[in-house]
């Protein structure tokens, strides 16, 4: 119960010093969210995924150091539970007229999560659910969406307008040229339609910068139809800006805020109102998945965790042992109603994997913090998540107290009787079908068909898999990731067909790799050996040796060599790391080549 009274001057100056923390943390966070905008002008794009790496650590750092002042100067820790009642409430009152309430109160739960006993975690003390609402919060400054009502005729007009808007210092290489390309794309998808008197564009004020691109982000109004789209805004091999293409539709706008994409650096005033426009757009991502791409990651993780109590509310289902081949190093578990898996390092490994527990956390640091190039998956993190006993398959525990004993507690920790289970460390990922399993179905159906046509799909399927997975690996490699373990299982394909990484316990940056050729053998005893009879060191890659345990299958060969085969010959990889290594980098983008319009020095893609 809340104290009916606020006579605590303690608990309004610990509510205002959290406020304080969150403020200047929001600051921080914005400003260099903002200066992404000259980073792009200049074309430097080294310090723009530096400045991406960077911002991730910002959060720890200001939710610390609120901690350490309360602590030095409140001895927060220390104080009754009816003064941190108290503060609570404080806090509300100090969230009237903020423009970012729902990120100062995932702040405040935080801080109070550091400070107070785990016993304490319930509505009384923290956020459980929203306190203020975000509904139309009116920035100060720049309008979250500006409109623009063009004539069919003047449309390109409007667009270069738009364009203007953004205020971009540079020029472009041809902007009459960009909208005209634009304004046809446009009046092409109403050619049978009557434009209405309420056509308009809607288009986001900030523009949303990542690696080497700027994007356009709004939607696109004419009577009752609304189609979102985004504008990639690129520089040419001179230094001038262009757009790239015209991208429409909630798949496209999917793809360019993927789960599997670095974050995106947009300057907001109001962050709740630029999800929900987002939101619009793409209806199937959930808001916890925009914060995330906005680089609000924690924001995104309390939003996960408030939609997952609520399933788990709403469903009956058990925690299960994922299907599929298990892992060496981590352990695998799903809810087979939820789409994410969870997953937890094992305390043991076999001998073959020389590895650690904190060395597997780096690597999963590596990827949350490395260009993700849409090829592998975002994970959430969390500690000390909570679970009804009763959810899980007995199986499931006894594979986690075999496996992974130090990460399970069970018992009745929050004193309410109800049995849980708390699982220490956890990875959460949106689930995938393994490419192994994608590929098993389609040599099943190939095996034995129901029809011809039953066939031709399944050997589409099969080679759709074998070329998105060689462009997988090629991604990365263009982002500096050897992903390592290159086995099937290691894939997983998306609901919009592509193929994505997720196993990162054994990924290297590709400078930190040594390709080489095998050797050829000095005699036929050589030849004929079973064993590696040449040195090899600890980053050592054989490119060629990848064929064995890739390639089995005749389908899977035929598609593999008629795409991919270079990624069998060590002087690609050896090529790739001499380019990195001199400073150059190589342009991936959430959209396919035949999207693009066709630019006389423009980028390439790899």
């Amino acid at each position: 119960m809340f104290p009916q009274r606020l006579d605590s001057p303690l608990a309004y100056d610990i509510a205002k010093a959290m406020i304080d923390g969150f403020n200047r943390h929001y600051r921080l966070f914005r400003a260099e969210s903002a200066r992404a905008k000259h980073r792009f002008e200049t074309a430097d794009w080294h310090g723009q995924q530096r400045a991406q790496r960077e911002r991730i650590e910002f959060y720890d750092l200001r939710v610390n150091e609120a901690v350490a002042r309360l602590e030095k100067e409140f001895r927060a820790g220390d104080q009754p539970m009816d003064v941190w009642h108290q503060v609570k409430l404080h806090f509300i009152g100090l969230l009237v007229d903020h423009h970012q309430p729902e990120l100062a109160e995932s702040f405040f739960n935080s801080v109070t999560t550091k400070i107070l006993h785990r016993a304490y975690f319930q509505n009384d003390f923290i956020f459980v659910r929203p306190a203020i609402s975000t509904e139309y919060i009116e920035p100060r400054g720049a309008p979250t969406y500006r409109p623009y009502y063009p004539a069919p005729d003047t449309l390109a007009d409007t667009l270069e307008q738009m364009l203007d808007d953004f205020a971009l210092q540079g020029s472009y290489a041809n902007k009459r040229r960009d909208a005209e390309r634009v304004a046809n794309v446009i009046l092409s998808r109403f050619h049978q339609v009557k434009l209405r008197a309420n056509f308009q564009l809607q288009v986001l004020s900030g523009l949303f910068f990542r690696n080497k691109g700027a994007y356009v982000v709004g939607r696109i109004l004419n009577g009752f139809t609304e189609i979102p789209f985004s504008l990639p805004i690129l520089h040419d091999s001179h230094g001038k800006f262009y757009i790239d293409a015209a991208l429409f539709g909630e798949d496209d706008l999917q793809m360019l805020f993927s789960f599997a994409r670095a974050y995106f650096m947009v300057d907001m005033e109001v962050p709740s109102a630029c999800v929900q426009f987002l939101r619009s757009l793409m209806p199937r991502k959930p808001r916890a998945e925009i914060y995330n791409a906005l680089g609000l990651a924690k924001q995104g993780k309390t939003l996960f965790y408030r939609d997952f109590l609520s399933h788990l509310n709403y469903s009956s289902d058990r925690f299960r042992i994922a299907p599929g081949i298990k892992g060496m190093v981590m352990l695998v578990f799903d809810l087979p109603s939820f789409p994410f898996v969870f997953k937890v390092i094992k305390d043991f490994y076999p001998p073959q994997k020389d590895t650690t527990r904190e060395q597997i956390k780096g690597k999963y640091m590596l990827v949350k913090q490395h260009d993700r190039v849409g090829r592998m998956a975002d994970t959430l993190e969390y500690s000390d998540v909570g679970f009804p006993l009763d959810r899980f398959e007995p199986e499931l525990i006894e594979e986690i107290k075999k496996f992974a004993p130090s990460q399970l507690e069970i018992g009745d920790r929050d004193g309410n009787g109800e049995m849980e289970v708390v699982v220490k460390h956890v990875y959460i990922e949106r689930r995938m079908i393994p490419l192994n399993i994608y590929l098993q179905e389609a040599f099943d159906t190939l095996a034995h068909p129901e029809s011809p046509a039953h066939a031709r799909r399944a050997k589409d399927q099969l080679e759709h898999a074998v070329v998105e997975y060689g462009n997988a690996i090629k991604d990365m490699v263009a982002a500096n990731i050897f992903p390592g373990d290159m086995l099937w299982k290691n894939f997983g394909v998306t609901r919009g067909g592509k193929v994505v990484f997720y196993d990162y316990d054994e990924i290297e940056y590709i400078t930190d790799c040594k390709f080489r050729k095998v050797p050829t053998p000095r005699n036929e005893e050589d030849e004929m050996s079973g064993e590696v009879w040449y040195s090899v060191g600890p980053k050592d890659v054989f490119p060629e040796t990848f064929e064995p345990f890739l390639l089995g299958n005749k389908d899977v060969r035929e598609a593999f060599m008629a795409h991919h085969a270079d990624l069998l010959d060590a002087a690609f990889w050896q090529h790739h790391k001499e380019r990195i290594q001199a400073g150059q980098m190589l342009d991936v983008f959430p959209y396919e080549e035949s999207q693009r319009f066709q630019h006389e020095g423009h980028a390439t893609h790899f």
